[in-house]
């Protein structure tokens, strides 16, 4: 465990000890003043931080006992009773490398329940919550310590649970064995950039570093080398279509349907509005824009069960759509009026089957706010693919080669659709990228991700991980056969 206080220190030593199975604790300080303490059953490795690698294969070295329980928070912890028994016994029934559980969270003083969800192959994210308290099978902590070869300064805990994982399932116990402490009071769209803040940025990089390692080892990473594409396989009768699906948004349409009108280019293009039923009046901004301009395209499908994918599959296969297939959300618009030129020539000078933009982070008022750009520049053209399987999203606006996605077909749901689409292209074609602002992103309460309970957070990322499963089973089968 790390620390922090020495009250909060001995808080948890109690809760630990009370537990009846403890043999000795081991505090990861770097601060001189906690080595005064005299209790007989704490160890003392010092280190910079828990999350190193140094702190980790020391450790590993210290432990002699079956099993390690590892507490990532210096806040006081209170276990439950029988709940360390419980942990045990559910790894010596299923021989887990590590098992974790739900648990309280005590935030501001309210507690409540805070359940997580099951680990898969797939669930490579750095920022999967496991909880903060973890049991790990003696045998495979001391093996994944002992063949960590980087000296990591953040991403230690990350390639420890990679590594074991490797030979070892992480087994989800559902059920609320201790109440932590949570300090981090944001809401959930305001965490969900997180990972692209550039003050973050020496953390991903060790990150993608640790995943990169980790996908090479289980014959799952891809090389650089990518499909050709040729823009002259089909006849189109113009060059690009914006696809907007929209479902009451009465309040931004105008605002969007005008950023794309507002576009120069010297090439045709036109505007395809999915209006998946609309009740609030937003039908009626749609109509008396088609009205006045040729351009727009209203469509409203006839099936009435269609996500906001379900709404892409209606544009990108509707008769006039263009060559390209151009994103734009409902309640965002264009910087500039010309995006869409920028985007196209795009296409032609880095040969991808997909464009990716940038985007400023804007209040409802237009207003810069926190973390700004999102440029993603995790993406690179070497490994971008492979680092897109940990991180929660490759950026907007998005464009698409139109018969490529034709052949992929977007996923019928409302959430990490895109992302599906985004790994699907990539396991064969090169992602272009342009790294300059090209839209703002408005968030506002109205936004579907602004304020999600933990319920339906975790909906999200189940569903998110399902996805790398799958793109990582393909990842892995494609390799297999070009290796036979």
């Amino acid at each position: 465990m790390p620390v922090s206080d020495k009250e909060s220190l001995a808080f948890t030593i109690t809760s630990l000890k009370s537990s009846g199975v403890i043999e000795k604790i081991i505090v990861i300080t770097g601060d001189e003043r906690y080595q005064d303490l005299t209790d007989q059953d704490l160890l003392f490795i010092k280190s910079g931080g828990f999350t190193s690698s140094i702190a980790l294969r020391e450790m590993g070295k210290m432990l002699k006992t079956p099993f390690a329980l590892l507490y990532s928070k210096s806040f006081p912890i209170d276990i439950g009773k029988f709940a360390l028994q419980r942990m045990k016994q559910v790894a010596e029934f299923t021989g887990a490398g590590m098992v974790y559980s739900d648990y309280y969270e005590n935030k501001n003083r309210i507690i409540s329940q805070h359940p997580v969800i099951g680990y898969q192959e797939g669930s490579l994210r750095d920022d999967f919550n496991f909880g903060s308290l973890l049991l790990y099978d003696g045998n495979a902590l001391r093996d994944a310590c002992s063949s960590m070869t980087r000296d990591f300064k953040f991403a230690g805990l990350y390639d420890l649970r990679l590594k074991v994982s490797q030979k070892n399932s992480l087994i989800h116990l559902p059920e609320f064995l201790y109440t932590e402490v949570e300090t981090d009071i944001r809401e959930s769209g305001e965490k969900q950039h997180d990972y692209v803040d550039p003050r973050n940025r020496a953390v991903q990089i060790e990150m993608e570093i640790a995943c990169t390692d980790h996908l090479q080892k289980i014959n799952a990473w891809l090389k650089p080398e990518f499909r050709t594409i040729s823009f002259g396989e089909e006849k189109f009768d113009c060059e690009a279509s914006v696809i907007i699906p929209v479902k009451n948004r009465v309040k931004t349409i105008g605002d969007a349907i005008r950023s794309v009108l507002s576009q120069q280019t010297k090439f045709i293009f036109n505007l395809i509005v999915i209006d998946n039923y609309s009740t609030d009046g937003t039908t009626d901004v749609i109509r008396s824009f088609a009205e006045r301009d040729s351009r727009i395209i209203h469509v409203i499908p006839e099936r009435k069960d269609l996500g906001i994918g379900g709404c892409w599959n209606e544009g990108i296969f509707h008769p006039s759509c263009g060559k390209f297939s151009i994103q734009l959300d409902s309640d965002d618009l264009y910087i500039d009026n010309n995006v869409i030129t920028s985007i196209v020539e795009a296409f032609y000078n880095q040969q991808c089957a997909m464009v990716v933009g940038s985007y400023k982070m804007v209040n409802f008022n237009l207003e810069d706010i926190p973390p700004g750009l999102i440029d993603h520049r995790e993406w690179t053209p070497d490994n971008g693919r492979n680092n897109a399987l940990r991180i929660n999203g490759l950026g907007a606006p998005r464009a698409f080669y139109t018969p490529v996605i034709r052949n992929i077909r977007v996923p019928n749901v409302s959430y990490g659709e895109d992302y599906a689409l985004g790994l699907a292209i990539s396991r064969h074609y090169q992602i272009g990228r342009i790294y300059e602002p090209l839209y703002l992103c408005r968030r506002w309460e109205e936004n579907s991700d602004a304020a999600l309970d933990i319920n339906k957070t975790n909906i999200h990322n189940l569903y998110k991980d399902r996805i790398r499963t799958i793109e990582l089973l393909a990842r892995k089968r494609m390799n297999n056969e070009s290796q036979d």
